[in-house]
């Protein structure tokens, strides 16, 4: 990506980031003149900004998917802190808020574990030792941390108390929340196994949940997203509703612009001539499991 490129991408994701902020404000509980959405939306970017610099000096990528968990965890903390300033937490805030940190710690300690072992990302090999296309990659981990909790977070910041469960959208959402987190959680541990195993260094993972899908754990992760998205609902008004772009917003992230696009294209280039992986790629779906096997 060229330096142009790259700062016209930057004003870009800012421009996004600023109009959800405010749509997203809109029935924010105000504090000290500031609605709380919009004081929260600054955080992951804020904390992307600031560990760029060392990143940046270093060239490193270690703690790119490290600093965005930490994002989603603090953005979390500081919306409950400054909520209870305003008026009392609601039960679905506190779930909605658990929700997130319980998948935020998971799936951060698991890449900065896994990046720490195999010792880099190749996602980042090129675009580390350029300060513009790395300056977006880390402003694009801010808006990539806010728009896929900006329900959520609109939820927790609204201050409107509807009972949880009292809506039928509570009890589905919960419950695509735990069949994304578990699937995920299955399909990252199969894949560390599986490449944990010095025979399977040149081969493709074939078994378990990605012997139904070629990104289960992409899956899970879009699947919670919708979960917690429809939780937050009930208590989403006007303008917020736009908010409810989250798992959209996270399908296309992880299909177009990283995770699938990204690791197919490496596939294909390592195994174009593979007919099993041929073969595999053809009959398996992408993303949502089939149930029953060929």
């Amino acid at each position: 990506m060229t330096n142009k490129a790259s700062i016209l991408s930057i004003i870009a994701t800012l421009s996004v980031g600023l109009i959800i902020s405010y749509v997203g404000s809109v029935g924010s509980l105000i504090l000290n003149g500031y609605p709380l959405f919009i004081l929260c939306a600054c955080i992951p970017f804020i904390i992307h900004w600031i560990v760029f610099i060392p990143s940046m000096i270093k060239q490193t990528e270690h703690y790119f998917d490290l600093m965005g968990s930490i994002s989603y965890v603090l953005t979390c903390m500081v919306s409950i802190y400054l909520v209870t300033l305003s008026t009392d937490l609601s039960l679905r805030s506190a779930i909605i808020a658990s929700l997130i940190i319980i998948w935020a710690i998971r799936l951060g300690s698991f890449l900065f574990l896994r990046v720490k072992r195999e010792g880099r990302d190749n996602r980042f090999n090129v675009m580390k030792t350029k300060f513009w296309w790395f300056l977006f990659t880390w402003t694009l981990g801010g808006l990539w941390v806010f728009v896929t909790m900006c329900a959520g977070l609109a939820a927790i910041t609204s201050g409107k108390n509807v009972g949880l469960f009292s809506h039928p959208l509570d009890i589905i959402g919960l419950s695509l929340w735990i069949i994304g987190f578990v699937t995920e959680v299955i399909a990252d541990n199969q894949k560390s196994r599986f490449r944990s195993n010095p025979e399977n260094a040149n081969n493709f993972i074939n078994e378990g949940l990605w012997k139904r899908s070629r990104h289960p754990n992409y899956f899970g992760e879009i699947t919670l997203w919708l979960g917690i998205t429809l939780m937050a609902m009930p208590v989403l008004v006007g303008l917020q509703l736009i908010t409810l772009i989250s798992p959209i917003f996270v399908y296309i992230l992880l299909t177009k612009i990283s995770g699938v696009s990204m690791q197919e294209a490496r596939a294909k280039k390592k195994w174009k001539d593979n007919e099993e992986y041929n073969d595999y790629l053809q009959n398996t779906p992408m993303l949502i499991p089939r149930l029953k096997l060929r």
